[in-house]
């Protein structure tokens, strides 16, 4: 964008502006009152719309430009916990706009799409969830409920810059109750450049020919065996989490120095998991991921 303006600022003052004009405001009445030349800030109008910050609407002979009331700028890392409620209401009271507005808005606030996922999104999964296992919503609630949520991972797998070649990720569900975390675990790792393979719910899969499926999808996967390749397995169970592990272990070759599980879930003392890493926090399954890589 031009040179000498702040997008995030401009984004901002131009928020607050629509905001206080229920009747919109054209595009040169926009860049008087802003003090940006009109060729520039034409150039972000079309920027914000295409983003769906904003929007243009012909009233007559002009063309004026709108805000959706629930359009805002948030102040992070301030305002997680007050979006985190705020998605979380949005999601129970099974309103799509305004869920996916609000992660448009952090999006838009430049909060760090990894901090989206583990900050706002990931703690409402269980709060449906239980919701649900009280008897307090229905199946097809708790449907609608899951839909919001994944479009708005999607959201945020939208936004995710470039991959690099060395950083490999393998993320799947030992369950059908994982594949939401699963899916949200998917997009924070493409906010932070990994390559990221996401297989969703195996537990159809999860059988005696199990490792010769894991042997065939990393020589596809990760045929140059270059940097490192994880794989991460959610699940609710503790026998999920131990097959996958035993699978694993049973094809790990003993080269293969940089191929790691990480297994997320519920484990207890009494079955020994093996594995590089059991953690139940995505937050320090990322820390742990970006600090293999860099050891590297």
């Amino acid at each position: 964008m031009a040179r000498g303006y702040d997008e995030t600022e401009v984004k901002f003052r131009l928020i607050k502006l629509l905001h206080s004009s229920k009747s919109g405001i054209s595009g040169v009445e926009i860049s008087e009152k802003l003090k940006i030349n009109r060729v520039t800030m034409s150039k972000y109008l079309n920027k914000f719309a295409a983003e769906g910050t904003i929007t243009q609407q012909s009233i007559g002979n002009l063309n004026l430009w709108f805000v959706d009331d629930d359009i805002e700028q948030l102040n992070f890392p301030d305002d997680y916990f007050l979006a985190q409620e705020k998605f979380a209401s949005h999601v129970i009271d099974c309103t799509e706009k305004p869920a996916y507005n609000l992660i448009k808005n952090c999006i838009n606030s430049k909060a760090k799409m990894d901090k989206i996922i583990t900050e706002i999104i990931l703690p409402t999964i269980p709060q449906v969830q239980k919701l649900f296992d009280d008897g307090k919503i229905g199946k097809s609630e708790e449907q609608l409920m899951t839909g919001i949520i994944s479009n708005s991972v999607q959201m945020i797998t939208h936004h995710s810059s470039h991959s690099e070649s060395g950083k490999n990720i393998i993320i799947l569900s030992a369950d059908s109750e994982s594949s939401l975390i699963s899916e949200s675990a998917g997009a924070a790792f493409r906010s932070q450049n990994w390559n990221v393979f996401s297989i969703g719910d195996m537990s159809s899969s999860i059988d005696v020919l199990f490792d010769l499926e894991l042997r065939k999808l990393l020589s596809k996967t990760w045929k140059s065996k270059e940097g490192v390749m994880i794989i991460l397995v959610f699940s609710q169970t503790e026998e999920g989490l131990k097959f996958i592990s035993d699978s694993f272990y049973s094809v790990k070759e003993k080269s293969e120095n940089n191929l790691f599980i990480v297994l997320s879930g519920k484990t207890g003392k009494k079955v020994k998991i093996k594995g590089d890493l059991s953690s139940p926090k995505l937050e320090d399954i990322l820390q742990w991921s970006n600090t293999k890589y860099e050891n590297l």
